[in-house]
């Protein structure tokens, strides 16, 4: 059977280029699973390489069809965001395994739908003040900067990625990218000890 792998970590702390990384050793042979979200795109990002980028009226046809595994909405400055799974047959456990980025949220709701011996947390952690510094330097070459939303999300995941809620969900392991070449290597050989 196959295992989900996600990566998940605060914003800015390199999940995205983790990623990329990650999927770029064939060795490890994993699939993709490309989330849905109702924000805007950001300027480098396209629809179904990144996210599926829909309408409001879009998520919630598929809600009433059922096909949302989770969901999570945030209030931000701009309006409500929502980031969510969709049973839309990119999952076959049967046959693959997966990574994927996701939040602590996410994680805790694909356990739910899956089954826990499906899933394995991946949890990237980097020191605060580069974080920030790395937010601040994605927003600046937006072509609308949204800065005071980068002040939301920076507190939000200070509470949502608390020490207790990781506690919480089991996540015991930290991959710090203080230096992204071991933190990537590191990522991979837990990957190969779970497959």
């Amino acid at each position: 059977m196959g295992k989900i792998f996600c990566l998940m970590g605060k914003s800015s702390c390199g999940k995205d280029t983790i990623y990329k990384q990650i999927l770029s050793e064939n060795s490890l042979s994993l699939k993709t699973l490309i989330p849905y979200t109702t924000r805007p795109p950001r300027n480098e990002e396209r629809n179904g390489v990144e996210y599926y980028f829909l309408t409001e009226e879009e998520q919630q046809k598929l809600e009433r069809q059922g096909k949302i595994i989770e969901l999570r909405a945030y209030h931000t400055l701009h309006g409500i965001w929502k980031y969510f799974t969709v049973d839309d047959h990119q999952i076959d456990l049967e046959k693959y395994h997966y990574l994927i980025i996701g939040t602590l949220e996410s994680y805790l709701k694909l356990q739910e739908y899956f089954g826990k011996e499906f899933l394995v947390p991946i949890y990237v952690a980097i020191d605060d003040g580069e974080r920030l510094q790395r937010a601040l330097n994605r927003e600046r070459i937006q072509s609308e900067p949204k800065y005071l939303e980068i002040c939301r999300r920076f507190l939000a995941d200070d509470i949502d990625f608390s020490k207790e809620n990781l506690k919480e969900a089991g996540i015991t392991n930290t991959f710090f990218n203080d230096n992204l070449d071991s933190c990537v290597r590191k990522i991979i050989s837990w990957i190969q000890f779970n497959l």
